[in-house]
């Protein structure tokens, strides 16, 4: 008798897992279950649609017969309410239970709401879905002033759309700099001079105490806790996610701000694995758990979780790099691994437009940050697969062409 595989979140993380395991098993029952309305887009170009500078004909990845011509039963406009994971029986508000023997839990999350006054307030956006981006695009299109919030890499999208779309805006961040986390002030003044260059104003040790709001409750702009108000019809929020896990209330699956899983994408429940950003997985080269929102990393989770809800027994390991590109400037931005993570950093800049910085945890790299020039990621990249302990050697590192035949002898933490 064939399996059958329950995926709950059809983004790439689901939709690389269903893939995978109609590879792996052609007679295998899989059903696709999403709240949403459409199939799989990518998320990578919604940014571009709101700007205003690709139709929607591109974005989509999967049209709904991409399913059929595989024999995946998708379920659209499908909320799932409840699992009991002992019965192995799935609960939807449409379509009934839908029983299962491996389950896969792909929700991904929910863009968090400032707790601010007015923070519902009509003309206010949070980007996540294909359906915010075309809200997001309409409502940018017809605005003249406008607010971002969320200093993060998800904030300079938004605020990346009201450049593209001529709307004269605040960025607000709480910190003295962009990405305070990732980012020396060296390196994030680059990042302030372009936004400038695109009509977008950084306001530092800022934030928002409340929104604003015309007589019908459409916002109108903010104003910030030291008491300056700015203007704007246009607003968008972007300061982290809610993980969608409501619906695994009356189960054992353990969380912790995710859902957390082993290396095999495999919670602490029998049969019930999960993928995508809402995963607290256990990272083989950290040695450590950890979370990745990047479309590569979720794509690779999707596919490891397939091949081992397939297979007898835990076949394959999620062992990866992760980068994150910008392409909103003049120049590009990419960063790669943890770079928010480490006891020890290293930085030099180049140019106007080039600097790089690189996090370090135990004397190896785990993360970095690129501007202007890309090219040496793939060097980094490897170095960090490699677990290679390489912090006395930062001035090799950081030069201009890097050259790992220039670095002592390899050493690990094994060798040590």
């Amino acid at each position: 008798m064939s399996a059958s595989h329950v995926i709950i979140g059809d983004g790439i993380a689901g939709s690389s897992a269903a893939e995978t395991i109609r590879e792996q098993d052609p007679d295998a029952d899989i059903t696709v279950v999403t709240e949403e309305g459409e199939a799989l887009y990518n998320r990578i170009l919604i940014k571009e649609f709101a700007k205003g500078k690709l139709p929607e004909a591109p974005i989509s990845i999967h049209e709904e017969d991409w399913y059929a011509e595989r024999d995946i039963d998708l379920e659209l406009n499908t909320v799932v309410t409840g699992v009991d994971t002992d019965e192995k029986v799935v609960t939807t508000h449409e379509s009934g239970d839908i029983e299962y023997d491996k389950l896969l839990l792909a929700t991904g999350g929910t863009p968090t709401q400032l707790p601010v006054g007015n923070s519902d307030a009509e003309g206010i956006h949070h980007f996540w879905t294909f359906q915010d981006a075309r809200a997001i695009r309409e409502h940018a299109d017809e605005s003249d002033t406008g607010i971002v919030v969320g200093a993060g890499l998800l904030g300079i999208d938004l605020a990346a759309i009201c450049g593209a779309q001529d709307i004269e805006a605040h960025y607000l961040m709480r910190g003295n700099r962009w990405w305070r986390y990732a980012l020396s002030l060296e390196g994030a003044e680059i990042i302030h001079g372009a936004l400038e260059d695109n009509g977008v104003t950084p306001v530092f040790d800022s934030g928002v105490d409340h929104f604003t709001t015309d007589d019908d409750g459409v916002v109108d702009g903010a104003v910030d806790p030291n008491g300056e108000e700015y203007d704007g019809e246009f607003v968008g929020v972007a300061i982290g996610l809610n993980f969608n896990t409501e619906f695994l209330r009356d189960t054992d699956v353990e969380l912790d701000d995710g859902i957390v899983v082993d290396e095999y994408m495999q919670t602490n429940v029998e049969d019930v694995y999960a993928a995508g950003d809402i995963t607290r997985f256990y990272d083989t080269i950290l040695g450590e758990y950890t979370q990745n929102g990047a479309w590569g990393s979720a794509k690779e989770q999707g596919a490891i979780a397939g091949e081992n809800m397939v297979a007898d027994e835990e076949a394959e390991a999620f062992r990866w790099v992760s980068s994150y590109s910008i392409t909103h400037f003049d120049f590009p931005f990419l960063s790669f691994g943890h770079p928010t993570l480490g006891d020890d950093h290293a930085e030099r800049k180049y140019s106007d437009t080039e600097w790089r910085r690189l996090a370090f945890k135990d004397g190896k790299i785990v993360g970095g940050v690129l501007i202007g020039d890309l090219a040496p990621q793939s060097k980094y990249k490897q170095l960090i697969r490699e677990e290679r302990v390489v912090a006395d050697q930062k001035e090799v590192l950081l030069e201009q062409d890097v050259d790992l035949d220039n670095l002592d002898a390899p050493a690990t933490a094994e060798t040590e």
